[in-house]
Parts: C-alpha cells; sequence; structure tokens
C-alpha cells in the first residue's frame, strides 16, 4: 500500500532512494528530497508491504493529466516485478484520469506494466 512521504519518513525514504545508483551520495539524495517537496506537483510514496514494513519509494510529477514516474526503488528483498507492477497499479488507481509515463530510466518498466495490463 502506498504512504504519501511526510517528514517522519524522512531517514526511510532516503534509505530507499539511496538503493539508486544515481541517488548514492547523500548531497545528490537530498537534492532529489528537497525536489520533490519543493512543488505541488511532485510526490513521493512510500511502499508498505504485507509485512506491514516499508520496502520501496515512488516519486512523480503529476503534469497535465499526466503521472510521470521518476523514481521506483525497492528493498532488495522486494525486487521482482511484481511489487513495482502494484505499485504502478496503485498509483494508477489514485490518479484514474492521468496517463502513466516515466523518465528515461522508468519507461521501459511503465510500458511492461502497461503490456501486461492490456492482455489482461
Amino acid at each position: 500500500m502506498l504512504y504519501k512521504y511526510k517528514d517522519s519518513y524522512k531517514k526511510i525514504a532516503m534509505g530507499l532512494l539511496s538503493f539508486i545508483p544515481d541517488l548514492k551520495d547523500i548531497s545528490h539524495l537530498q537534492t532529489e528530497l528537497d525536489w520533490y517537496q519543493k512543488d505541488a506537483s511532485r510526490f513521493l510514496y512510500l511502499w508498505k508491504n504485507e509485512n506491514g514494513d516499508f520496502s520501496g519509494v515512488v516519486g512523480f510529477e503529476l503534469v497535465n493529466k499526466q503521472v510521470i514516474v521518476r523514481h521506483i526503488a525497492l528493498s532488495p528483498a522486494e525486487r521482482n516485478e511484481g511489487v513495482t507492477y502494484k505499485i504502478l497499479d496503485e498509483l494508477a488507481t489514485l490518479y484514474p484520469e492521468a496517463k502513466m509515463m516515466g523518465s528515461l530510466e522508468i519507461a521501459a518498466i511503465i510500458t511492461k506494466w502497461e503490456q501486461r495490463k492490456d492482455g489482461e
């Protein structure tokens, strides 16, 4: 289940975002976290697994009825397409009128997710 980011989740969010190779450096990680907080059209949500543990994070922008996913990171134990798809499914439920898109790094994941949904 997705939970909207709040300041009390900061350490958890930073830990999960640090799994992204480009965000290993703490100053870059902090800059990225600040970027999400400085604009009302940018969102960061944490994913809680079936055990009730935060195990993933998704960052996105909402622009002109488009959800543009910028980051998805999962703890190593949760890394499989099934969890990523659950996160995207829940995002699509939160924003049913929006088209789901992704950054260059995320676009292929979005495409696979859409193909899976179309095949259902």
